[in-house]
């Protein structure tokens, strides 16, 4: 039976949020062995959100983010997108790379925006591994595109991508503080109907 969006019952969306949480956790430690330092993560926020109220929830349309978008193939098809504020992208860009960080500004430079984009890749498919290990479930991640625009831009995407296949996505807002600031990441899971019932059938849903 396929599962529907509207009428998703509480145990159904307890297990997404718990999906959420442990992903988050293993992106956390992936995060913390990138910078080499000690990275604490606040228990992330979950929500299934319609596309239209996304952008509103990282800070509004024209907020300047960094979004690494990733197809999923295998047993659960969709998207993922991992969204920073363009602030904590160049915070995490800095620490990556070992400079003080004492320049930012709304340009990246090539070399930063491929240190860019192997961050969100590593924290990805950290993120979707977990995933695969609790679910059992194989999730192949396509080689990922990175793109620093505004938020409404970005997430138009997914959004035209995957609109026709159900118009919410698994929001999972988390916030990771290092030694000097939070950096607050948002992962954006798009799986399609058929693979939200994959994941929760894994479970014995």
């Amino acid at each position: 039976m396929q599962i529907d969006e509207e009428k998703m019952d509480d145990m159904e969306f307890d297990i997404l949020t718990e999906i959420g949480n442990i992903g988050a956790g293993n992106a956390t430690t992936a995060l913390a062995k990138l910078i080499n330092e000690r990275v604490d993560m606040h228990v992330p926020k979950v929500e299934l959100l319609a596309f239209k109220d996304l952008a509103e929830i990282i800070g509004g349309a024209e907020t300047l983010v960094a979004g690494i978008l990733l197809s999923l193939e295998g047993d659960v098809e969709g998207s993922m997108l991992f969204v920073l504020e363009n602030s904590a992208a160049h915070h995490l860009v800095h620490k990556l790379m070992g400079s003080d960080g004492s320049e930012v500004t709304a340009q990246f430079t090539e070399m930063e925006l491929s240190a860019l984009l192997e961050i969100g890749n590593i924290i990805s498919g950290a993120y979707l591994t977990a995933i695969s290990q609790m679910t059992n479930l194989s999730i192949i991640q396509t080689v990922p595109s990175l793109a620093v625009d505004m938020a409404g831009a970005i997430l138009s995407v997914p959004a035209i991508e995957f609109g026709k296949l159900g118009d919410k996505a698994l929001l999972i807002e988390s916030q990771f503080k290092d030694e000097e600031i939070n950096v607050c990441g948002y992962f954006i899971l798009i799986p399609t109907l058929d693979s939200y019932t994959h994941i929760l059938k894994s479970l014995g849903m």
